[in-house]
This record gives C-alpha cells, structure tokens and sequence, in this order.
C-alpha cells in the first residue's frame, strides 16, 4: 500500500450519507429556513422604531420649547394641518426608515413590505377615484334620509383649490402612515412568521400562507386598528364597528393586490372628502379650513353624530359594496410572501 494514500475514516453505524449536518443550535435560535425569525424581526423593529422615535423627541425639544397659549384654540390640535403634517409625517418617515433597515438585516427587498412599484400608479388612483365616490354616496344617502344638512360654503376663490389641495396632502400622509402601520411591515412578517409555525407543525398543510396572512391581518387591521381609533373624540360603537370593516376592507384589498396602494389611495380621499370637501366630522374631528358647513340632524343610529358618516349604520352597508368593488375590479396578484424569492 502506498504510504502517500490516505486512511479512510471509519464510517459510523447506521449513518445516513444522504444527511445533512445539523445547524448549529444557536444558529437555529435566530434564524430558520427564510432568514431571521420573525419574533426577532418584530422585536428589533420596534426597538430601531422606539430609538428613532426618542431621537427625533430629544431634537424636537432642544431647539423647540412649545409655549402654552393665553388662551384655547377654537379647533382640536388634530385638527389643524400642521399638526396633522409633523405628527403623521415624521411618524411615517420613522416607521419606513426602520423597515429599510430591516430589509437589510433580513436581506430582502424594501417593496415586499406592502410598496410594490408593479402597478403602483394604476392602484392608487383607483383607490382615490373609489375613495371618493363610495364617501360621496355615504354622504348622499344621509342627506335623502335626513340624517345630514348641509349649511352652504364656507371658502371662496383660491382658497378652495389652496386648502383643497393642502388637505390632500395631509390625508395622503395619514394614509400612508395608517395603512403602512397596521397593513406593512409588521403584518408582512408577523404572517411568515405564522405561516412558518404552521408549516412546522402540519409540513403538508397547503394553506400555511393563509393561515399566516389573515392571522396578522386579525391582529393589527382588526383588533389594534379599532384600539388604536377607541381614542378619538366623539368615536361611538358603531363607528368602531366601522372602523374594523374598514380594517377588514383595506387589508382585503392588500391580499387581493399584494400592495397598500389601493387602500392608500381609497383611505386618503375617503378622509379628504369627509373632513375638507363635506366638512362633517371625522371621528369627533372637524378639521380647520373644510370646503361645506353641515350639521347632523334626527336620529344619532342614522347620522353618527360627532362621529360622523363613520358612526352612521348607513356606513356598515357600504364597507360590504366596498369589499365587493375589491373582488370584481382589482386583479388577483400574489401577496410576496413565500417563498421568498417570489417575483415582486
């Protein structure tokens, strides 16, 4: 025998040559078959989001010192624009900051978290044009069943085009931060991470995407959703009611799209056209500067009340049209979320 051969290894009993080695076990702490697991990915987005957002406070604070007014204001803060354009605005730039950094520990594209460019123009502008016809017959029926009366005109000249388009802006941005905060990246990984603990347990279930998806989608589009609402002012059972069809709508639009951009646009002038355009209240909320004066009349079940067409039953119906404008005019796509490498 040639002293230059090599020994060969004494194979081992009953060994597989076909295995696998196995992960180490702290590798297999943090990450699994679709890289980081989604517990971790949850906890330290919210930590980036909480540091990002104590940041910006101890900014704000250094060079701004809010002076307490003589005297009240005559509208809520939530009211204003410019409290709706620092608020939501800088909220929205911590939350997508965030989930960028997310997308490169987790090494996966930005656009799997609900912003897919694929169709983006098309989808939003539907959402608006939707938005605004479905609030506009909302408003009409309350108006024929004597729930709603409106005062005449409030502004004149280029103020309606100025506060017009100021108030679209503020509602886009409302829009996109609601939509990206309850329907983006947290319900995007919450759902793998579901789906992965159901794969786990029944490896042949078929349906582990589903359960995934409509179990986040149960968590932040409807119960934190109508949590996160029960705060506003003026806000009444049904008008929570209302709120979690809404939820049910928007992340319906997002299943069927595999993009918010369709509830972006629906949420924003849904809103614009409530709070500018009608003037009627928004949750409790009449905003400064609105194009109509109205008042509720007659019964509080059919007018909502402070809370607008959002409190009115009228509304339940509407979310259920609006679900099936949903189904029969937006083409089914595939929501990305496995197998990773699915085309955006």
């Amino acid at each position: 025998m040639n002293d230059l051969e090599p020994i060969p290894a004494a194979a081992e009993p009953n060994a597989d040559p076909t295995a696998e080695p196995p992960k180490p076990t702290l590798r297999r702490l943090f990450f699994g078959d679709d890289g980081l697991r989604a517990g971790w990915s949850v906890l330290l987005f919210l930590l980036i989001t909480y540091l990002l957002f104590a940041l910006l406070n101890v900014v704000v604070h250094h060079f701004h010192h809010p002076v307490t007014p003589k005297t009240p204001p005559k509208e809520p803060v939530e009211g204003s624009f410019r409290g709706i354009f620092l608020n939501e605005g800088s909220l929205l730039l911590i939350l997508l900051f965030s989930s960028w950094i997310m997308s490169l520990i987790e090494r996966r594209p930005f656009s799997r978290y609900g912003f897919r460019l694929k169709r983006m123009p098309a989808d939003i502008c539907l959402g608006f044009f939707w938005g605004l016809l479905c609030l506009s017959l909302l408003v009409g029926t309350m108006v024929l069943t004597h729930a709603l009366a409106f005062d005449g005109l409030l502004l004149h000249g280029k103020l309606v085009l100025i506060d017009g388009a100021k108030w679209f802006i503020g509602f886009l941005l409302v829009g996109l931060l609601e939509e990206y905060l309850f329907r983006g990246y947290l319900q995007y990984t919450v759902s793998r991470g579901v789906a992965g603990i159901t794969r786990a347990l029944d490896p042949g279930n078929r349906h582990a995407f589903q359960w995934g998806f409509w179990v986040a989608a149960f968590l932040f589009s409807g119960i934190l959703f109508m949590l996160a609402h029960t705060g506003n002012s003026g806000e009444t059972f049904s008008g929570i009611v209302s709120v979690g069809l809404a939820g049910a709508v928007f992340v319906f639009s997002l299943y069927r799209t595999g993009s918010l951009w369709w509830a972006v646009g629906f949420h924003t002038t849904w809103d614009w056209a409530q709070s500018y355009l009608y003037g009627v209240f928004d949750s409790g909320t009449m905003v400064q500067g609105h194009l109509m004066a109205s008042h509720p009349i007659g019964s509080k079940l059919l007018s909502g009340a402070q809370d607008g067409p959002e409190g009115s039953v009228l509304c339940i119906p509407m979310f259920l049209v609006i679900a099936g404008i949903i189904h029969f005019t937006l083409p089914k796509r595939t929501y990305p979320l496995t197998p990773d490498q699915s085309p955006l």
